[in-house]
């Protein structure tokens, strides 16, 4: 009984570990794309960095009209 207990007792969690996991691999991938990129290309600019901003631009530009995630 012990066994069954810890083992249902190890699914349950391993399942919610995965879920929080994937919570913030998502939480992570937003704050990256809508905050974080903007705040870069922003002071690659204002830094003097135009040539180096403008083709990453282009580049997440690209792959987010082509990526279907």
């Amino acid at each position: 009984m012990t066994f069954l207990f810890f083992l249902l007792f190890l699914i349950v969690f391993g399942k919610m570990i995965g879920f929080a996991f994937r919570a913030t691999w998502g939480l992570f991938k937003v704050l990256m794309y809508i905050v974080f990129l903007p705040l870069i290309l922003v002071g690659m600019v204002f830094g003097g960095l135009l040539y180096l901003a403008f083709p990453i631009l282009l580049i997440v530009g690209i792959v987010s009209l082509v990526a279907t995630d």
